[in-house]
């Protein structure tokens, strides 16, 4: 016997409206995985390179001489640092400083310094700071990079804080100041010589100054 007209025609509508809504699904599918590659592809902008106002820096560092804490300063080389404030891990620095023309108020302290049972300048001229993470906010960072003094390289990891400079307006990123402050173990990077004057610990309280480069 013939199948009556009328169930063609309902099943035939159904297998219609089944069809049209996996077609709509599979569009709607497809365009999201589309934006989603293409948000994944975009290309990031590069962190922002900054330069240092020198004149106004200080690389500064703390020492106990026979108990007296003593400060010192070490004069910036070359300096190269990029800031992405979005995101705050790409950020980087590379800090290269002049271990030769290092101040510490006393001119023996100077020599010791220098001499070849601590920084041995005459073969080790410079002390390098290489940063491999960056994490945290503005106001309160952890960088993390890699220090060589003498040849020895160690990870280090300072606290750093992100400040406008005086006078500039808000969201004025042109000019800022970083406070950097931590500790070293000279003794790690075999600079431990005259120990029984000079303890093994190095402060680190640095003030750099920097400007948005053209």
């Amino acid at each position: 016997m013939a199948k009556p007209f009328t169930c063609k025609t309902h099943n035939a509508n159904v297998t219609g409206q089944a069809g049209k809504k996996r077609y709509n699904h599979s569009m709607r599918l497809l365009i999201s995985l589309l934006f989603y590659g293409l948000s994944l592809t975009a290309p990031m902008a590069e962190p922002q390179p900054y330069d240092l106002q020198t004149e106004l820096s200080d690389v500064g560092f703390t020492y106990r001489l026979n108990a007296d804490r003593q400060r010192g300063s070490m004069p910036v080389q070359t300096a190269d640092i990029r800031i992405d404030f979005d995101r705050l891990s790409r950020s980087s620095v590379t800090v290269t400083l002049n271990a030769e023309a290092a101040k510490t108020g006393f001119p023996f302290v100077a020599d010791a310094l220098r001499s070849r049972s601590v920084l041995d300048t005459a073969n080790h001229p410079t002390l390098r700071f290489v940063s491999t993470d960056v994490s945290g906010t503005t106001a309160n960072a952890k960088l993390t990079g890699n220090l060589t003094i003498r040849g020895v390289t160690k990870p280090v990891t300072l606290t750093a804080r992100l400040y406008r400079q005086r006078g500039q307006a808000a969201g004025d990123l042109s000019k800022l100041t970083i406070l950097l402050s931590g500790t070293v173990s000279r003794s790690a990077f075999g600079a431990g010589g005259f120990s029984e004057f000079v303890q093994d610990d190095i402060g680190l309280n640095i003030r750099a100054r920097i400007t948005r480069a053209d």
